[in-house]
This record gives C-alpha cells, structure tokens and sequence, in this order.
C-alpha cells in the first residue's frame, strides 16, 4: 500500500490549481492529509471544492501566494515560465514538479490502470471509477472531468485500485508505470508538440513500454493507430496484450450495440461467453470505451460479469454528452469534442438519438494549432448537424496565428453542404439559437472552451 503522502509534497503549492488535472491531483493529497495551497487566474466551484477539503486557493497570480515553506510547486505543461509563482519558486528554491511526477508518485505501490488515447480517455477512466466503488473496492482515481455522480474528478480512496486519466499531449504519460495500460486509439493531434504521426507512435511506444513486468495491455482492434501500435509492440515479451473491438480476431469483441434512446445495450463475447449490459450514454464509440473498461477490470482479476453490471451504474460525466436540460421542446446537451474524430462520433451519436429530429450544433473550435491543421476534416464533420453556429477560435495557452481563424472550418464545411452562420459574440448565441430552434429540435454545444457555459443562457432564452 502506498504511503499517505509521497516525500517532498507535504505542503505542495499548485500554479494553476484549478485545471481539470492539477485539481484532481491536488485534492487526492488534500484527503491523504498535505497541507494544499494554490492559486488560479479565477474563482471556480473547483476552488470552492478544493477550500471544502482545506486547502488554501488564491485568485490571481502573484509571488506573495507562493508560502516560504512550501515542499514543492506543482505545474503543468500550460504554466508559462514567467508565471511569477515560478519565478519565485527559484528564488526560494523550491522544487518545481511536473503535475505528471506529481500524479505518478500518487500511484506508487498501488495497482495502477493508466486509460491513454487521442479520445475517449475520461469517458473510459469515469467508467472504472464508478464500477470499481460500485464493487467496494474503493479505487483512488483522478479524472479530466467531473462524474455526473459523485460530482468530482479526483478521490482518495482506501483499496489497492488507482485509475487514472494518462495524457500524450505533452507525452507526460511516459511517467506512469501501470498493471494495466489502456489505449483506446493512436491519432496526430496536439500539432504544438507533435510533427508527425510517427512521432505519436513513439511516444505511445515509450508509453506502453513502462507498464509493469507481467502487466497487460489493453488496446483497440478496429482503430488503424492502435491496430499499429499493437504490431510494434506485439514482442514485448513482458507484456499481455488484450485487443477489444468489433473485430473477429479481437480478444473481447463487441458483438451487438444496440441504440436504446440516449442509452445503449452492448454485448460483447468474452471468454466465449457472451455478456449483456447497458451503457448510459448513446453512441458506438462510449459502447467501445465501456468494453475497454471491462477488459481492464477482467485483467486486474475482476469477475466480468461482477463488472458489467457495475458498468451499468456509470452515469456519465460532465461535458461528454452531458443533457443540460429541456425547454419549449428543445433539449440542450453539451459536448467536450474538439477533434475532428470526437466530433463525428459525437454527431453520429446524437443522430442516432434524434431519431427526426433536426440537430443544431454550437461549436467553437480550440486552438489555433489545432485549427490551422485540422479546420477542414472539423467542418466536414459539421455537415452531420442540419444547422450550425461557428464560434471564433478558443486560444487556451496559444497565441493567435496569422490567417488562422474560423473561417477555415466555416469554409470547409460550406463546401460540405453544411449550412453555417458565423458568430463572433458569444454573448449572441442564445438568440441566434432561440430564432432556430424548434420543439422537437437537438441543441448541441461543442468544444473544448467555454462554449459550455452557453447552454444555461441558451435555455434560458428559449424559455423566455
């Protein structure tokens, strides 16, 4: 069992605290007993979340938050070196910890399940997280979204059982040395710091290299990236390699997915035995991530159909095709795709569930980067929806790039057959949506920004 705190992170200091990633890691030390402090650039329920479990939040950046007994400082790849929190770090001497050092010594003696892919990774981590304590084995796990359930990202728990979200967009998922590795699909994405795809290949590589002497890898048959990496490292002879998929030649193979409104029933072979269970959330592709869940658990020793029932209690997490709500007819549902891959599914997903219904999609692309390479594969994928909103580019931690805006995606989309209306005031939205929306019509609000700030506003104005 691993220690209550790991050494040098008694009093840990978080730049950044109230990301998704840092604030799960910092709110996993908060219940083993450190003494957390932070700071983030605003107020968040996050911070609210992380002051309930004592830990000090401050608002903004500046040298003074950074407390001269702090045993280290917690960052992430999105921290610019002139953050004055670092800069006063050095002065101090502090030591500076990558959040993936961090989230790796957190796992340390624990039987660790790390969930990797270009999409899909939070989805899959929340699947685990909720079967496994549904089991009462009372897993630790940290996630890059807030269960629809328990309502966070991040627990301390007291068994044996750590799951984790491991993510390649800064290759810091080569830290962690799982029992159980996932990886639910290999594409380029994350241009910044990837040039090509085989680049990609190698840090999966790297990756699926340092999970555990006699552990296993759990690994998409259907997806051409995976199907790639599984021949590359098909002859580690240290390592299990289980493939899920649709797959005649796939270890677990998904033989049935069945549409049950914004549910699915899947029923998958395994072991020769076939095994039924349900999914809460609509769409092939969260079929496949619930299948890459059981195949884990079944490695770690787990009964499979122990595990498919739990499955079942999976409720969803916030984001991934999260119902914000209904109005006037109108159901409003958010979405974290920003991929041109999770896009599709996505949209695919929700027209599956529409059944007649038209489809409207708010969407707001994230990153320039992202953006400049991907703009036409993401307006081709609008043309799923009857009618969309582009919003303009969500920078996150970039800085704009000349000639890279929206218009690539309105333009490509166009030339699709979509039929797009350009926004450039988020504030608008509501309006523009209310004049489109009829009862009986699909709101959806995609990406990865805060587009998902839109969908109260949006049902607030239709109910008005």
């Amino acid at each position: 069992m691993a220690s209550a705190i790991p050494t040098a992170m008694e009093r840990p200091h978080f730049i950044g605290i109230g990301g998704a990633g840092m604030s799960g890691i910092a709110k996993i030390l908060a219940q083993r007993g450190a003494e957390v402090a932070g700071s983030d650039a605003k107020e968040s329920a996050t911070a609210e979340a992380l002051r309930a479990l004592g830990a000090t939040v401050h608002i903004g950046h500046a040298a003074e938050h950074l407390a001269a007994d702090a045993t280290c400082v917690v960052v992430s790849s999105a921290i610019r070196a002139d953050n004055p929190e670092l800069a006063r770090a050095a002065e101090l001497s502090v030591p500076v910890v990558h959040r993936s050092d961090a989230l790796a010594s957190l796992m340390g003696g624990l039987r660790a399940i790390a969930v990797a892919g270009t999409h899909g990774k939070t989805t899959t981590t929340s699947m685990l997280a909720v079967a496994l304590t549904e089991l009462g084995l009372d897993p630790s796990y940290a996630i890059g979204g807030d269960l629809e359930g328990p309502g966070t990202n991040a627990r301390h728990g007291e068994g044996d059982i750590f799951v984790a979200e491991a993510d390649e967009s800064d290759r810091s998922f080569q830290k962690y040395d799982p029992e159980v590795a996932i990886v639910l699909n290999v594409e380029l994405d994350h241009h910044a710091n990837y040039a090509s795809m085989d680049e990609i290949y190698d840090s999966f590589e790297t990756f699926v290299g340092k999970v555990r002497p006699g552990g296993t890898l759990v690994i998409a048959a259907d997806q051409p990236g995976a199907v790639e990496l599984t021949k590359r490292v098909r002859d580690l002879s240290s390592l299990d390699v289980v493939t899920y998929g649709e797959s005649e030649t796939a270890d677990v193979r998904v033989h049935k997915v069945t549409p049950r409104g914004l549910t699915s029933e899947v029923t998958v072979l395994l072991n020769g035995k076939f095994l039924t269970f349900t999914v809460s959330v609509p769409g092939r592709h969260y079929a496949h991530n619930a299948v890459a869940a059981l195949a884990a658990g079944v490695a770690l020793g787990i009964p499979a159909h122990n595990l498919a029932s739990a499955l079942g209690k999976y409720t969803g997490v916030k984001r991934r095709l999260q119902l914000k709500g209904e109005a006037k007819g109108v159901q409003v549902i958010d979405s974290y795709a920003h991929h041109p891959t999770e896009m599709t599914a996505d949209l695919e997903a929700m027209r599956g569930a529409a059944s007649d219904a038209r489809l409207l999609v708010v969407f707001q692309p994230h990153l320039f980067s992202r953006t400049q390479e991907l703009g036409k594969e993401m307006g081709e994928a609008l043309a799923l929806a009857d009618r969309s909103v582009v919003l303009d580019i969500y920078p996150a931690r970039e800085d704009p790039v000349p000639g890279v805006t929206s218009a690539l995606i309105i333009d490509a989309a166009e030339a699709a057959g979509a039929t797009v209306t350009a926004v450039h005031d988020k504030s608008t939205v509501p309006d523009v949506v209310a004049g489109m929306a009829a009862p009986g019509d699909l709101v959806l609000t995609m990406g990865a920004g805060d587009v998902t700030d839109l969908g109260p506003a949006i049902l607030a104005r239709l109910s008005n």
